[in-house]
């Protein structure tokens, strides 16, 4: 079996520092039941990169609280994550019904430290190797055509074009009524600001391949309609963990304000 990526440990570790801060933003107390030994020896090469990390942290607390809205409207909401890595939002938001897709390894270890019966949603784990297993058939039993959420968090940025048109393909003919959480990053930004980060990611084997000059327009030219688009830095701010006068991020540094993002799309 494969080993468990380097990122999804990093992610983790990311959310198990803001964790056990003074003052959490995401909270995740999950998130160091899955850090071992490799885990945070991996999070050490990056735990002094301080916005980045912060970053992180505001993405998965921008998205909890876009499902905490949609969870509080709708009890019984299917929520699919894809690329779930060592995800627990089925565990720590009310409500829903969780399909969580990943890599068998990650899938295997998370039922050793997690165990779906101690979940108080219901749950299931899937495991799919990306690269040879079908997707479509892997999410096939969980087709709808009831309004369906897809969470794909910190996984867009490494994949290609081709791979991304596929899978919102494979998304459109299975949940033809769904809302699609996702990051975003554009060209300027990762050219500005991101290549620092970018290098140790591709050392451990994980390059971005996506960062369009306007990433929204894939999504646009499959049928997708923006509902919704959240800043990651100005969420930062917003969140105190990164000190800035906001007014700066709404004037001269407004290409960081909005080069990287988490997007709300639904099918137009």
């Amino acid at each position: 079996m494969k080993p468990i990526s380097n990122t999804a440990f990093y992610c983790c570790g990311v959310r198990m520092q803001d964790a056990e801060s003074s003052s959490p933003v995401c909270g995740d107390l999950y998130a160091k039941v899955f850090m071992n030994e490799d885990g945070r020896r991996i999070f050490e090469t990056f735990k002094d990169e301080t916005n980045p990390n912060a970053g992180n942290v505001a993405r998965h607390r921008i998205v909890d609280d876009i499902l905490r809205l949609k969870l509080s409207r709708n009890p019984n909401l299917r929520v699919v994550i894809i690329g779930a890595g060592f995800d627990s939002r089925a565990y720590r938001l009310g409500g829903g019904t969780w399909v969580e897709i990943d890599e068998p390894q990650v899938i295997a270890y998370k039922n050793e430290r997690l165990p779906v019966p101690d979940c108080p949603n219901k749950l299931q784990r899937i495991p799919v190797d990306f690269s040879t297993d079908s997707l479509e058939e892997k999410l096939s039993p969980f087709s709808s055509e009831d309004r369906v959420v897809i969470v794909v968090e910190g996984v867009l940025m490494y994949l290609g074009e081709d791979t991304i048109n596929q899978l919102l393909l494979i998304l459109r003919k299975l949940f033809p009524r769904h809302t699609l959480v996702c990051d975003l990053m554009n060209r300027q930004f990762f050219e500005q600001y991101g290549k620092g980060m970018h290098e140790k990611l591709e050392g451990m084997g994980a390059p971005f391949k996506f960062a369009a000059d306007d990433p929204e327009e894939i999504f646009v030219e499959n049928g997708y309609s923006r509902v919704e688009k959240i800043s990651l830095v100005e969420k930062t701010v917003e969140f105190g963990l990164v000190q800035m006068p906001i007014e700066l991020l709404k004037t001269s540094l407004r290409t960081l304000a909005e080069g990287c993002s988490v997007y709300v799309f639904e099918q137009a």
